[in-house]
């Protein structure tokens, strides 16, 4: 009978560095300086209007405070208020009202009657559609600017030790995902015989806690991560009943239902399926697994799909499937090759037949990954000035090459794979299995059992460490294993790339808010200078108005026009009016009829600008009385 003996493990304190350990340590070292040069998640939904515009002056107390986004976002009690000088609340304190028309997201609130004047701040918080919380403020004035004592916190919502924590959660979610599905992928289609070694079970479980541990803290975490930045709100139940009212919160809690079935899953692989010995049977039991752990694999990618960048923008109803694809075929390739390189140093018996079948899996992801890459990335960033120029296109570069460099590595993994045998000779011409065979596998009857297990023992030692010295010798085995970690390494930086595009906003959304802002921006203040020739057809009809406005900006201005005659001297006719249109707003034409100071010259004061933009500025002159022309002319107030 052969003495089974348990597994000699060595001292924790003696233990060798493995290449597991070492991409474990790359993982933490890459998300820990990602996290440490990263600041709050950006925003995702930009706001690119209001009404009062920022900086705006204007002559009377408006109704209410509305304010546009570029897309879809969730609001509550509390998201936006408008504060008076001395920060007290101006708004009713109502909840927001959604005045959303077509696709262009709008909310305002009403405020309270006859607002004095002075300089009222808007402080808004909300959270985007693709899960991320966003805030920031801007101020107004009714009549005109005034001192405020309103001060806003200066840390961003979604910042702070919570928000690192919850930053950090999110990366280890993703890497536990990777390690779940594509290691439990590796075991099924490529290694069957590795559901009964310890290193792949170990692998792929500690997977599955990683991801559901990070999904336990981010479901904790979500309140305070939106909202007041505090930990003790974590167990608040009623921020946590609110979370679940929401897309976010509902996706998580249905990845950790779905991890209750991987859970059944990882039970299944690494029992019945790892003890099954009838090849019917187990080819049966294959094929359910495999379709099981697809649907649930394609399930727990879906909760990223629902509620990140796939649920919102262009196109989402093909983005979201095109998002899982994407992600099963990330989890395949990466999880696939940390089982790879953890059977090839810490198991002895994988053959090159798995090494081959891993290869095509990962061919195939490759293809994936580059279809759904090239679809996802045209729809987040659009242009060609939205790669180069935002910060979520320079991380997709940075992505792009980083896939080449790994695809290069792989080439020569590939190569190593191509000289891959199985079969391993020990030293004196015998195989590890024949050196077994010839020495005593069972203890004298008349040894103590005691002794007899410390020697079945001290044997199992010694033939581990003979077939890892075997391993270690064979060229073609060494070259793959150094190949592998090589690439391990750099999937590692891939991943952590990858999750950094998932808080960062797409090219396409910072582009477009970009230019939104740019044209509803305040013009720089300054004089405004205008000179227009005029001919009223009659005699004595021809001139040049001259026309100031001071300062320039928006509130009270002072208008000053002259009107010199075709021998540059001053003109003095019977009329003059001025009329102002915003035509983008559709405001106008605002009358100005200025008084007359001195020959040529005409004058009014007060006249108020109530927002920033290219105002159309009408001037009519009548030089008899029938002789009369309208000239215009557009110019930047601000």
């Amino acid at each position: 009978m052969t003495a089974t003996a348990p597994r000699l493990r060595p001292s924790p304190i003696r233990r060798p560095f493995t290449a597991a350990a070492l991409v474990a340590v790359l993982v933490s070292l890459v998300s820990g300086l990602l996290l440490a040069g990263a600041g709050p998640a950006s925003a995702h939904a930009a706001l690119t209007g209001s009404d009062p515009q920022d900086g705006a002056v204007v002559a009377t107390a408006p109704k209410e405070v509305t304010l546009t986004f570029s897309e879809a976002i969730a609001v509550g009690d509390g998201s936006i208020r408008v504060l008076d000088p001395s920060s007290k609340r101006a708004d009713t304190g109502a909840e927001p009202k959604d005045l959303s028309d077509g696709s262009t997201v709008r909310y305002g609130v009403d405020l309270h009657p006859g607002l004095p004047d002075g300089t009222y701040t808007v402080a808004w918080q909300a959270i985007s559609a693709d899960s991320h919380p966003i805030s920031g403020a801007f101020t107004f004035s009714i009549g005109a600017p005034s001192e405020t004592t309103v001060a806003l916190p200066s840390e961003e919502v979604g910042g702070g030790p919570v928000g690192t924590v919850y930053g950090i959660a999110r990366y280890a979610a993703y890497a536990g995902f990777v390690l779940l599905a594509g290691g439990a992928a590796f075991v099924l289609g490529c290694w069957p015989g590795g559901a009964r070694a310890r290193p792949m079970q170990r692998l792929v479980v500690r997977g599955w806690l990683t991801l559901t541990a990070a999904t336990l803290a981010m479901l904790l975490l979500r309140n305070p991560y939106t909202g007041s930045g505090k930990f003790a709100d974590a167990f608040d139940l009623d921020g946590l009943q609110a979370v679940l009212d929401t897309k976010p919160g509902a996706a998580l809690v249905s990845r950790l239902l779905l991890l209750g079935a991987a859970a059944l899953f990882i039970a299944v692989l690494f029992g019945t399926y790892a003890r099954r010995e009838d090849a019917v049977e187990k080819k049966d039991l294959t094929f359910g697994l495999a379709v099981g752990g697809t649907v649930v694999a394609a399930g727990i990618a879906a909760t990223w799909a629902m509620s990140e960048h796939a649920s919102t923008g262009i196109q989402t109803a093909i983005a979201m499937p095109v998002d899982v694809l994407h992600l099963l075929a990330v989890a395949a390739w990466l999880g696939g090759l940390v089982a790879l390189l953890v059977a090839l140093y810490r198991t002895p018996d994988i053959g090159s037949g798995a090494v081959r079948r891993f290869s095509r899996v990962a061919f195939a992801s490759v293809v994936v990954l580059a279809a759904t890459g090239i679809y996802q990335s045209w729809r987040q960033v659009g242009s060609w000035s939205a790669l180069t120029g935002t910060r979520y296109g320079q991380l997709l570069i940075i992505k792009v090459v980083l896939i080449a460099v790994l695809l290069a590595v792989a080439w020569f993994s590939r190569r190593w794979t191509g000289r891959l045998t199985d079969a391993v000779p020990a030293t004196g011409g015998q195989t590890v299995e024949q050196e077994d065979a010839a020495g005593p596998t069972e203890a004298p009857d008349d040894v103590d059992p005691e002794r007899a297990a410390q020697l079945a023992r001290q044997r199992a030692a010694l033939t581990a460490t003979k077939e890892k010295r075997i391993r270690d010798a064979d060229p073609e085995r060494s070259g793959l294993r150094r190949s592998v970690l090589a690439e391990a390494v750099i999937a590692v930086v891939v991943l952590a790339v990858t999750t950094m595009l998932t808080t960062t906003e797409p090219g396409r959304t910072e582009e477009a808010a970009g230019a939104s802002a740019a044209s509803s921006a305040p013009a720089a203040s300054g004089p405004v200078n205008l000179s227009m020739p005029f001919d009223t057809g009659g005699q004595n009809g021809k001139g040049t108005v001259r026309i100031d406005i001071d300062p320039g900006r928006t509130g009270s201005n002072e208008l000053h026009v002259w009107i010199d005659g075709s021998d540059g001297k001053p003109m003095d006719v019977p009329e003059l009016k001025v009329a102002l249109t915003l035509e983008a707003q559709e405001i106008g034409p605002l009358p100005v009829v200025p008084d007359r100071l001195a020959e040529g010259h005409w004058s009014a004061s007060g006249v108020q600008i109530p927002m920033a933009g290219e105002w159309k500025v009408d001037v009519t002159v009548r030089t008899s009385d029938i002789d009369q022309v309208t000239i215009d002319k557009n110019v930047k107030i601000g």
